[in-house]
């Protein structure tokens, strides 16, 4: 079971919310483009939120780490199919950023057996941005536009660059990963030493 607190059930939230999306996508109503680009927007705002949250009250977990970005790359890639579909996305961008999603997850799993939780990078942090951005583009507006590709470009330069940071930089990231967690071994193994000769100088007194 999962330790529930807020960031895990808004991760839980943004993956219900995927079914959601594509069936206001691929379902031709009046405001279906409409009713998606609300839809995705706040399932993308749950991702920065849920984060935050996490962070801020320390109720970082391995579930949310895990979680997060698995949740990420599931609205992202049923957005991208959904757009290709539709004719409004071309597949071979689809087929990059869905590439890249599933080659740095597969890097995170072979990782995770090892006992070394991988967070996201900055660079990773940026590529979903501009990743959301152009998605909420493609949704909203008019997909021809000169701005709505130049975004789908930008996008598709910051999936292969932080793609290719986390396939060259495995090793670095799981080093770098595994000096921080013997660090705070460290540091908590030291906050019980200098513990022990308080709680001996309070009972002497």
């Amino acid at each position: 079971m999962f330790p529930i607190n807020v960031p895990n059930l808004l991760t839980l939230l943004r993956i219900l919310l995927v079914p959601v999306l594509v069936v206001a996508l691929l379902v031709e109503t009046q405001y279906g483009s409409l009713l998606a680009a609300i839809v995705f927007a706040i399932a993308a705002l749950t991702d920065g939120l849920d984060g935050y949250i996490a962070r801020s009250r320390g109720n970082v977990t391995s579930f949310g780490k895990i979680m997060d970005p698995i949740a990420d790359k599931l609205l992202i890639t049923a957005a991208l199919v959904s757009l290709v579909s539709l004719g409004r996305l071309a597949a071979w961008v689809a087929m990059v950023i869905i590439a890249r999603e599933f080659a740095v997850t597969g890097l995170r799993m072979a990782a995770s057996q090892s006992g070394v939780i991988i967070s996201a990078s900055i660079l990773g942090k940026i590529k979903t941005v501009t990743q959301v951005i152009a998605i909420l583009a493609l949704i909203a507006a008019n997909p021809s536009a000169i701005w709505v590709q130049a975004l789908v470009y930008l996008a598709v330069a910051t999936t292969v660059i932080s793609g290719a940071d986390y396939i060259f930089g495995f090793r670095r990231h799981i080093a770098e990963e595994r000096e921080r967690m013997e660090k705070k071994r460290l540091e908590q193994r030291t906050r019980r030493s200098d513990a022990g000769p308080m709680r001996q100088g309070s009972q002497i007194n």
